[in-house]
């Protein structure tokens, strides 16, 4: 049952996406890459969430070459954040807390990007929390299995050419 949800959350995720160049999918994980402007990005929905989700959450490590950006993490919540609430993202034994925008959350700075994604290498799994408007918890859940290998696609999909 839990994969069928979950492939629910993939496919409502994909159909947005679905002009993208896909790069790969590992299992719970996509790679995808826009050519303009040139950006690539890998994502997962979450594997369970608490509570009754209002907006579809996700989990991506983006890279925007033109800019000069490379893993850049980003969270969206499967539910609206209280305003006097932050987001904190666990994985492997390690808490992070992000910068955090109404339903959304990013790493304060690149150096907490790559600390998240070495923690996300040696986890399987992945939690983001926060409390809702509602006064509720949120927790959205992340497998990490396939998420080093959408990693590396959307960052060699991202290699700019010359």
């Amino acid at each position: 049952m839990r994969f069928g949800v979950w492939l629910l959350g993939v496919a409502a995720l994909a159909a947005p996406l679905a002009a993208k160049d896909r790069l790969g999918v590992y299992y719970g994980w996509a790679a995808f890459r826009d050519a303009t402007p040139l950006r690539c990005y890998a994502i997962s929905a979450p594997e369970e969430t608490m509570g009754k989700p209002t907006a579809k959450a996700f989990l991506s490590i983006g890279f925007w070459p033109n800019r000069k950006v490379t893993h850049q993490i980003y969270v969206r919540l499967s539910r609206e954040r209280s305003t006097n609430s932050g987001i904190t993202l666990s994985a492997g034994g390690r808490r992070f807390r992000l910068r955090a925008e109404g339903s959304s959350g990013w790493a304060t700075d690149r150096r907490m990007d790559l600390a998240i994604i070495a923690a996300m290498r040696s986890a399987t799994s992945l939690s983001v929390e926060s409390i809702g408007r509602d006064g509720r918890s949120i927790v959205d859940a992340y497998s990490l299995r396939g998420a080093p290998s959408a990693i590396d696609s959307a960052a060699i999909g991202c290699v700019p050419t010359k």
